[in-house]
């Protein structure tokens, strides 16, 4: 398959820049295209064929399902049901936004799209390109992250062209997206709401709106691979290198100390390693590849950074990565829920 990749500035675009793009979607095709979290690969949320399609050009399990975007409130009440109060709030506070929400499916949904599941997870993107996209189509669309699957997430379009070169039918550049991770994926289906993987719209920030949201055990901790995923991320490995990676956890200078043991043992053995630090502690890692991740005190610095630096592992040939840990409240809980997964739950406390 030959792919067409079309630059497009998000800040300054006309709809016609976007018709190749809609015709590929409206005929069955998958486009990759940006939006405020991640790249998004897309396809028709209502066909069955172009769910296969997505699937097999991520190479992603079947049963890991797919979030279906919208461009406005009633497409919501189309593929959605038993939408409540607490819902209605929360897409008035962070619609258009990185929130994905869980629902009963409609029947017009097929279960190729929702994973074999009788629920569905939407979203509203506000990215400009990918709002655009939704209305210019006038389908909704499928979207898990462009990349194929386990990889680390694409938050450029070099990361997308690296994974889906020849995968898929359209690659639309808009350049670096701004957030870095994936949307918040919070079920709604509960009588009080359950965050499934955390992001940039913290629970802090929904239990301001609609009063108690309660996070899932699996956030940080090791899913059981027997149990239906009920959102995506939430049952395989994800966001991995290619090179063992390790989260080293503890007393800062304690951290520091382990890490530059482990590089030198690695060393000694003839194998590469690399370290990823936070910019205050990148000066004391006695390491020929430290990576800065971002600051401690800005940690949307560091989401933005995360996926970048894991490809940058892979350029490298990084055989063994150890990295610092951060604090598992606000933002930080999704940066850990995105680093433990690409670690394989690897975790060194000292």
């Amino acid at each position: 398959m030959k792919t067409i990749i079309q630059k497009v500035n998000p800040e300054c675009f006309g709809d016609g820049e976007l018709e190749k793009a809609c015709d590929i979607l409206k005929g069955g095709g998958l486009v990759a295209f940006p939006t405020e979290t991640v790249y998004g690969l897309g396809g028709d949320a209502l066909s069955p064929e172009a769910a296969h399609k997505i699937y097999e050009a991520k190479g992603r399990p079947s049963d890991n399902p797919l979030i279906v975007h919208i461009a406005d409130m009633d497409s919501l009440y189309d593929v959605a049901g038993q939408i409540g109060k607490k819902a209605v709030a929360l897409a008035e506070a962070f619609w258009p936004g990185p929130l994905t929400m869980i629902f009963p499916k409609r029947a017009k949904v097929p279960v190729s799209t929702t994973g074999g599941l009788d629920t569905v997870a939407v979203r509203m993107p506000v990215h400009p390109v990918a709002a655009a996209l939704i209305r210019c189509s006038g389908i909704y669309i499928a979207a898990p992250s462009a990349n194929t699957s386990g990889r680390p997430s694409p938050t450029k379009a070099e990361h997308v062209i690296e994974d889906m070169d020849g995968r898929v039918d359209m690659i639309l550049d808009g350049g670096p997206v701004g957030i870095g991770i994936e949307s918040t994926i919070v079920d709604m289906t509960e009588e009080t709401p359950i965050i499934l993987r955390p992001g940039y719209i913290t629970k802090e920030n929904m239990e301001k709106i609609i009063g108690a949201v309660d996070i899932d055990p699996a956030v940080l901790t090791e899913p059981k691979k027997d149990v239906a995923a009920k959102a995506p991320g939430m049952k395989y490995r994800h966001y991995a290198p290619k090179g063992k990676l390790a989260i080293v956890e503890g007393d800062s200078m304690k951290v520091i100390e382990k890490i530059n043991m482990l590089v030198r043992e690695r060393e000694r053995e003839g194998k590469k390693a690399a370290v990823i630090a936070a910019k205050e502690s990148r000066e004391f890692y006695r390491c020929s590849e430290v990576y800065c991740i971002g600051s401690r005190k800005n940690e949307g610095s560091i989401a933005a950074g995360l996926y970048d630096i894991l490809r940058q592992m892979d350029h490298i040939g990084a055989e063994y990565i150890y990295a610092e840990s951060f604090a598992e409240d606000t933002l930080g809980q999704a940066i850990m829920n995105r680093m433990l997964k690409a670690a394989g739950y690897n975790r060194i406390k000292v």
